[in-house]
Parts: C-alpha cells; sequence; structure tokens
C-alpha cells in the first residue's frame, strides 16, 4: 500500500497533512480506506484551539481484516472512527456499520446520521403533534427530512439563514421562520427540537414548548448553558438528552439511518454542498466556521 498522509493539528485554525506508514490491523481490527469524511461543528473548538484528534464521520473500505472480526474484506463501511482526516484508520468492530446496497459512500455519513436516528427513536411523534425545529444546519436539515415523513400535524423550521429557511421548505417543512419574526400564533409546541447548540436555541424552546410537552436536545453544546428551570418546572415538560454515547446503540442508530438513505427517506445529495481534499481541511473548517450562503455541509475526500 501506499504512504498513509493523515491530517493533524500544529496551531489555532492550523494542520498539516504529513505522511506516516500504513497501519496494520491486529486482532479485533479492520484497516479501514477513508474515502470522504464530513466536518463535524462539534470539532471546531479544537480547531481553534489547534489541540486534540479531530474527524469522526468517515465512510471507507474495509481493506484488511485482523483476526477474530467477522467482516467481508472490501466492504463499505461507515461508523465513528476517532482521528480519521487520514487515507487508512484503525476500526473495532464495535464501531463498525456496513454499508446497505444502493447508499453512495460519498453520501454515508453515518455518525451523524446515527444520531439523528436515536434523536427521532427517543421523542417519537404521536398523531397530529405540532413539531418545530430550531437550527436548520446539517442536523436539522436531515431531523426535518425525517419528520417529513411522520404523522406530524404541522412541521416548523427556525433559522437565522435565509438560504437554511428555503432549504427546509424546499424538502418538507410545512413553514419557516426567523427567530426574529416569529408569527403571534406559534406557542404551545407539542415537541420542540434544539438543533442549533446555542443559548439561544435553548431559550426560545423553553418559549415555545406547551406545558407537558418535550424539548430534544439534539445541538451540540460545547460550553457553560443556563435553562429557565422555573420555566421547565411550571410547565411540566419532558425533556429528552438526544445525544449518543453507547456504541452499541450508536451502532444500531447508524445502521437505522443508513436504511432510511436507501429507502429514500433521507437525501444527503443536496445536504452536502461542499468538497475539499485533505490538503485544504483548514480552508473546510473556515467555512463551516463563517456558514456563508448555501453551506450546508463540507465533506473531506480522500482516496
Amino acid at each position: 500500500m501506499t504512504a498513509n498522509r493523515q491530517y493533524e493539528l500544529v496551531a489555532s485554525r492550523r494542520g498539516r497533512v504529513t505522511s506516516t506508514e500504513v497501519p496494520a490491523p491486529g486482532a479485533g481490527q479492520v484497516l479501514v480506506q477513508v474515502h470522504a469524511n464530513g466536518l463535524c461543528a462539534s470539532d471546531l473548538s479544537q480547531w481553534r484551539d489547534g489541540q486534540g484528534t479531530i474527524g469522526h464521520e468517515p465512510v471507507g473500505t474495509a481493506v484488511e481484516i485482523g483476526a477474530g472480526v467477522e467482516l467481508t474484506l472490501g466492504s463499505s463501511v461507515t461508523g465513528r472512527f476517532v482521528g480519521s482526516y487520514t487515507d487508512f484508520v484503525l476500526a473495532e468492530p464495535a464501531d463498525i456499520v456496513p454499508l446497505p446496497t444502493g447508499v453512495p459512500q460519498d453520501l454515508a455519513l453515518g455518525e451523524p446520521l446515527g444520531c439523528v436516528a436515536e434523536a427521532l427513536r427517543r421523542a417519537p411523534i404521536r398523531l397530529g403533534e405540532r413539531v418545530v425545529i430550531i437550527g436548520l444546519g446539517f442536523m436539522g436539515l436531515c431531523m426535518a427530512q425525517l419528520l417529513a415523513c411522520t404523522p406530524a400535524a404541522r412541521l416548523t423550521g427556525i433559522d437565522l439563514r435565509d438560504d437554511a429557511r428555503a432549504t427546509a421548505v424546499e424538502i418538507g417543512v410545512v413553514d419557516a421562520y426567523s427567530p426574529t419574526g416569529l408569527p403571534a400564533g406559534l406557542s404551545d409546541v407539542d415537541l420542540v427540537i434544539e438543533a442549533s447548540g446555542s443559548q439561544a436555541g435553548l431559550d426560545l424552546a423553553t418559549e415555545l414548548v406547551r406545558p407537558h410537552g418535550r424539548i430534544s436536545v439534539l445541538g451540540y453544546h460545547q460550553g457553560t448553558r443556563q435553562v429557565d428551570l422555573q420555566a421547565w418546572n411550571w410547565k411540566a415538560i419532558d425533556v429528552i438528552n438526544a445525544h449518543v454515547r453507547d456504541r452499541s446503540l450508536l451502532r444500531t442508530s447508524i445502521a437505522a439511518g443508513l436504511d432510511m438513505i436507501a429507502a429514500g427517506r433521507i437525501d444527503l445529495t443536496r445536504l452536502v454542498t461542499h468538497r475539499f481534499p485533505l490538503e485544504r481541511t483548514d480552508d473546510a473548517f473556515t467555512l463551516l466556521e463563517k456558514k456563508p450562503p448555501g453551506f450546508v455541509k463540507a465533506v473531506i475526500e480522500l482516496s
């Protein structure tokens, strides 16, 4: 095999691509040749600090299989493999999900799909409910596609960006608003999905949810947050943490998300808006940080 390129952080907002030997899988390991890797906003803080290991949304091919692993050589796979901005990465079976037939490698971003699928499992939609999504980035728009197939009576999106709201309406959201332009009648919501990862998103979710309603925290909050516990308490709401930390549960959720792509319930074609080679990873993160009009999701392409 050729040398193994890998991206590593060296300073604030700056990394470099180095060349190392291709690692050999030991017992219970699989060597995956990475073809594409999504950028996740949860890695932004480490990129800004210039410290840590980033990249965890890969899709690729199993090219070597260690002893004790039941997997077909050459299988297309995805999963959460940390440090996967590299040509070849070692993975364990507990994190590997084979791609179902009909799911293209360049769109099978398993980890974020798994998070969205698990969030919906934890907060199932009842017939006739009104649902609001706050934050129409990649995760919010994936959730919108899934919710468009549920028995929700009305699905509303909220985002600061004009283009994000327009995309949401095109993929199944009934109406979309800016946080500063909400209609007077938007209240008493059965389920609010907070996908912005912001303090303002949490505050708005608290305001919109009805008594005995639900708030699902899908957004990734990277800092101290305050919530109006008096309002949460008085409204008697259920608050659902939509994140997945159990490896087995994440694998199950990723498989469910991939099946939704195979069934045509999720279409990532229009959500993956930008692609970069490994050498331009810093440019990709700069774009993710600024979120210019038209940006939804960036992917690093490798082999």
